[in-house]
C-alpha cells in the first residue's frame, strides 16, 4: 500500500483506543474498554515516554511504544508494547511499515534496543519478528529468553 505511518496526537486518543479495544477483542483478552482507554491515551500522548504510530486513513493498525532509559544502553530503550493491522489489511506489509517507523523513531531518539514481548504460542507474531531481525536468544546461547511478571 506504500502509506507511511504517523506519530499519533492526543487527538488522535479515540481512534488510539478503538484500535487497541478491537485487537483485544480480536484475540479474547481483556480490556477495560474504549472509553478508559481513551482517557489513558489522552495523558499518555501528550506526554514523551509513549508514542504510538498510525497507518492508514481512517487508521487500520498501529505500533504503540514506551520509552525509558536503561543502565546497559546510553540512549533510550523501547518496548513495543502492542502492533496491530486490522485483519481485512494484513498481508499489505503495514505491519513491516508500522515496525520500521517504530525502529526509526527510536534510532531518533538515540536509541538502539527494542523489546517486544510475544505470546510463546503466537507462531505468526515470531516468525514476523524473526524475519524482520529480532531473536529470543542472548548472544552465544541456545535457550529462549523469558518474560516474567506479577501484577500488584
Amino acid at each position: 500500500m506504500g502509506e507511511r505511518p504517523r506519530r499519533a496526537t492526543t487527538a488522535d486518543a479515540a481512534v488510539v483506543a478503538q484500535l487497541l479495544h478491537d485487537f483485544n477483542g480480536e484475540f479474547s483478552t481483556p480490556s477495560p474498554g474504549a472509553d478508559v482507554l481513551r482517557s489513558r491515551l489522552t495523558l499518555l500522548l501528550a506526554g514523551e515516554d509513549v508514542a504510538v504510530l498510525l497507518v492508514g486513513e481512517p487508521a487500520s493498525g498501529l505500533a504503540v511504544l514506551s520509552f525509558r532509559p536503561n543502565v546497559w544502553y546510553e540512549g533510550p530503550v523501547a518496548i513495543l508494547d502492542e502492533l496491530y493491522v486490522r485483519p481485512d489489511l494484513r498481508g499489505r506489509r503495514l505491519g513491516s511499515a508500522l515496525l520500521e517507523a517504530a525502529c526509526d523513531l527510536l534510532r531518533d531518539r538515540g536509541g538502539t534496543l527494542m523489546e517486544i514481548n510475544v505470546d510463546g504460542e503466537d507462531t505468526g507474531a515470531r516468525r514476523f519478528y524473526e524475519a524482520r531481525g529480532f531473536t529470543n536468544t542472548e548472544l552465544n546461547s541456545t535457550d529462549p529468553m523469558l518474560y516474567y511478571y506479577r501484577e500488584l
